[in-house]
């Protein structure tokens, strides 16, 4: 369960306490919701969030098992 973690650690590079601030998180929701990023508050941010929190979380855990499998293949 700490591959979803290191991702979200990573993708908020740069604006970890702030992550509505990251160019990556906003870039991602922008393609993701059609939100437009430039526009984005912590409350869209937070709102995104949560409607999306069990789509977010499968793919946190997609994330952590192909990085998995990636460290498996020489």
């Amino acid at each position: 369960m700490l591959e979803p973690l290191r991702f979200v650690w990573n993708a908020t590079r740069g604006s970890r306490l702030t992550p509505w601030r990251s160019e990556y998180m906003r870039w991602r929701m922008e393609t993701y919701s059609g939100m437009w990023a430039d526009k984005l508050k912590f409350g869209d941010v937070m709102r995104f969030v949560w409607t999306s929190r069990w789509e977010l979380l499968s793919f946190l855990i997609w994330t952590g098992r192909v990085q998995r499998e990636a460290r498996r293949r020489p």
